[in-house]
């Protein structure tokens, strides 16, 4: 069971009090009023001294963060190197680590993969950096193996980079966060809200991490309890978990909207990070005698029963039992919402899953950071021997997230077990998360232990009149079900008793004998190797002082995923390319937006040929004219003062992946800025701001604004220069003008010049250090 409490709340002597319930005088005499101030006693957290330690600038209030390492996987590398050679990268100043887990499989665009990880690899060579090639470990598996340790920060381009449970706080960012540190410059933040999660009893038999972090994420996500904060975990309930465990729980909580998370250290993490040829990097961390929490949670391990996600977000909970009392009612819920977000053209039904009161599933996959531990794939392997998954319709993949976990697998003999009953085993892999491995059939339904389950995530693509959809489990009941033969099993329903897991044995000879280390060795003389299909980031314009931008998309779910945004699956093999990346651009979510988005384009390209003299202004097209004049300033002082783009409206955009192409495609095709209410993570906020698109929010939560409207934002650059976050906007529609107000709210100083500048690459060229 998981409770809220929002008045926040003490750890006084690792008890926990709750901030609107004590009574100092009695509780801790010892203690004086100010140890007990939230602002003293904030000091006390885990969160606040590894920031303090990691923080350049004298004022905690604002942070100016420097990671220990960094990494990204071969979706964002390319580009977050393009970024920063353009910008004036030398060599990698910290450890960066390029892994290659999600473009593994080269099945799309020939050679174009493959060429992404040749070029990877050169530019580990020339500027010191290490490089982990295809399918030896996911991202986030070979970073808790060889990097995280305590009191540690790393910063990855992929929004589940979280190794708390090793005492490392970890942040997932977009690609012109990791160039910020490539070019010595920092992670710059205000102070986060810490959040304290209290972890007691056990959990019951059949109940694994997913469905702890299930639990979690049903009860805040919607309410945005825990939105940009840190959770701090702690409590009774952690010595009875697993490292493996603890991992499990860890890496979920990038679906919570968080910003990281911490755990206690103790004798288990010691020994993970000693098998790991690491004990010098392990400490014990706490929080000290008195620490104030802004919010708490608390969490009864032996209160969660196995979990399910259904379509089409991780946060759409429901214990197992739950579905199968009352199958059909809920399942028709699932289908209502997606006919509100795919529209009446698509066929999708899940109802037909149901069979005499079951339902039966077509697939079952055990993967990735999540669910590709060796814990996890140990005790499926247990759990299904000597039965039979089945030869019909349902398939059970399992993909263990290392080659070392591989490894120690087949050593004990689950590997053969697994195969025996049918499963198949794969290699580390991150495709069945982002929608590039086991696609199902149109509308088949998969249960998955990996990390989301949006729209589209699986690979399948409404355009073209195909939809499928995941549900996220843990192993040990997608286990359960693959004993069924797909029919949809919790694991308590099957379990008699604990399973023991064999003792993981480490081999670090797989790693020694493939990834290459070269940092702090750059071989600068070295050439980088590219492929066809990699290109360098378009010339893009600073900021004039006044933007046109035609509506082009408006977005009225109330939650918009980067996903939605960028599609991924195979569309993140063109990632090294951004004008070919940019015509996938909200292609699964509205096909109409890249071919207007472009007109707007060839409007400001038609403008800037006009200034450079290569057209003459009398043959300047109607739309062009009428949006200059529409800023009320003459046609030659608009003509040079005024850039025409795009805009797009959604409701909450930016839940989901790191990946900062949900913004770049939009700054590729002309975007000047999004409207929303709120961004839904502060990673895809960051995105925008880099690509020097506008944040923009309006407080009108039922603005009335539509597709083709025009919009004037007079005096943009003075208002950037002046601190305002307030402006006012002209909205033009079918002739007639009013005034919309829309907000800029904390821009920092550093943000409003990378703005004026038209991106973080451009902010870059113009300075000196």
């Amino acid at each position: 069971m998981v409770k809220l409490f929002p008045q926040g709340g003490y750890l006084i002597n690792n008890e926990l009090h709750l901030a609107d319930n004590m009574n100092f005088e009695t509780l801790v005499p010892s203690l004086t009023p100010e140890q007990l101030s939230p602002s003293i006693a904030k000091k006390g957290t885990m969160s606040y001294n590894i920031l303090n330690s990691h923080n350049t600038s004298d004022n905690m209030n604002n942070l100016e963060i420097k990671f220990d390492a960094m990494a990204s996987h071969d979706i964002t590398y390319v580009g977050i190197i393009q970024t920063a050679r353009a910008a004036g990268l030398k060599t990698f100043p910290l450890p960066y680590v390029l892994t290659n887990c999600h473009n593994s499989l080269c099945a799309v665009g020939g050679t174009i993969n493959e060429d992404d990880h040749v070029f990877g690899l050169s530019a580990a060579k020339k500027y010191g950096g290490l490089y982990v090639p295809a399918h030896q470990a996911v991202i986030h598996s070979y970073m808790r193996e060889a990097f995280a340790g305590c009191n540690k920060m790393i910063l990855g381009s992929d929004s589940h980079t979280r190794y708390g449970a090793l005492g490392t706080m970890a942040i997932g960012e977009g690609g012109p966060e990791l160039v910020k540190q490539l070019l010595n410059k920092t992670y710059d933040i205000t102070y986060p809200n810490i959040i304290g999660i209290y972890l007691e009893e056990s959990p019951s038999l059949g109940v694994g991490p997913q469905d702890v972090a299930l639990s979690l994420i049903g009860e805040v996500f919607k309410s945005g309890f825990v939105k940009n904060s840190i959770l701090e975990f702690f409590g009774p309930g952690i010595e009875g978990l697993s490292i493996d465990y603890r991992f499990g729980i860890d890496v979920m909580t990038t679906e919570t909207t968080c910003l990281s998370s911490i755990w206690i250290t103790d004798d288990k993490v010691k020994e993970y990070l000693a098998l790991h040829g690491r004990l010098d990097e392990y400490t014990k961390i706490t929080p000290d005698i008195v620490a104030y929490y802004d919010k708490v949670i608390t969490i009864d391990l032996s209160a969660i029963k196995p979990m399910i996600a259904l379509p089409f977000h991780p946060s759409n909970t429901f214990t197992i039992d739950e579905l199968l009392e009352n199958p059909i009612e809920i399942l028709e819920s699932v289908e209502e919402n997606a006919r509100k977000s795919f529209g009446k053209n698509i066929d999708f039904h899940i109802t037909d899953k149901v069979r005499d009161g079951q339902i039966y599933v077509d697939q079952g996959i055990i993967a990735g950071c999540s669910g590709g531990t060796y814990e996890n794939i140990n005790i499926s392997a247990k759990m299904i021997d000597g039965a039979d998954c089945g030869h019909d319709d349902f398939g059970l993949s399992v993909y263990p997230g290392s080659q070392p976990i591989f490894h120690a697998l087949t050593k004990d003999g689950s590997i053969s077990t697994l195969m025996e009953a049918g499963a198949t085993i794969k290699t580390a892999f991150c495709g069945p998360c982002f929608g590039a491995g086991d696609t199902p059939s149109n509308n088949a339904f998969s249960i998955r232990h990996t990390t989301r389950n949006f729209p589209n995530r699986e690979g399948s693509k409404p355009g073209e009149g195909q939809i499928s959809s995941v549900a996220l489990m843990d192993a040990r009941s997608i286990t359960a079900t693959a004993i069924n033969k797909g029919r949809l099993t919790p694991a308590d329903a099957v379990l008699e008793k604990e399973i023991s897991v064999t003792a993981y044995t480490y081999n670090p000879k797989i790693y020694e004998k493939r990834v290459y280390n070269g940092y702090q060795n750059p071989k600068t003389d070295i050439n980088l190797k590219y492929g066809p299909n990699i290109k360098d980031w378009p010339e893009m314009i600073s900021m004039t002082n006044n933007l046109v931008v035609e509506v082009v998309c408006t977005i009225w779910d109330d939650i918009t995923t980067t996903d939605e945004l960028i599609p991924s699956g195979e569309t993140s093999s063109y990632r090294s390319n951004p004008l070919r990346l940019a015509e996938f651009a909200l292609s699964r979510k509205d096909p109409n937006y890249v071919p207007t988005a472009k007109e707007n384009h060839l409007l400001e390209k038609e403008r800037l040929a006009i200034i450079a003299g290569n057209k003459s202004i009398t043959d300047i097209t109607l739309k062009l004219k009428t949006m200059l004049e529409a800023t009320g300033k003459s046609l030659n002082n608009a003509l040079h003062t005024t850039s025409i783009g795009s805009i797009i409206y959604a409701n909450k955009p930016g839940d989901g992946s790191a990946r900062e192409q949900a913004a770049s495609v939009q700054k590729v095709l002309g975007g000047w800025g999004n409207i929303a209410t709120d961004y839904a993570t502060k990673r895809y906020r960051s995105n925008l701001v880099n690509w020097g698109l506008l944040p923009l929010i309006t407080q009108d939560t039922a603005l009335d604004i539509k597709i083709g409207d025009i919009l004037v934002l007079n005096d943009i650059l003075s208002l950037m220069n002046s601190k305002a976050e307030s402006i006012n906007v002209s909205l033009i529609r079918d002739g007639n003008t009013r005034q919309i107000e829309l907000l800029l709210p904390n821009l920092s100083v550093k943000e409003r010049d990378v703005l004026k500048a038209g991106c973080l690459m451009n902010f870059y060229k113009t300075i000196k250090t």
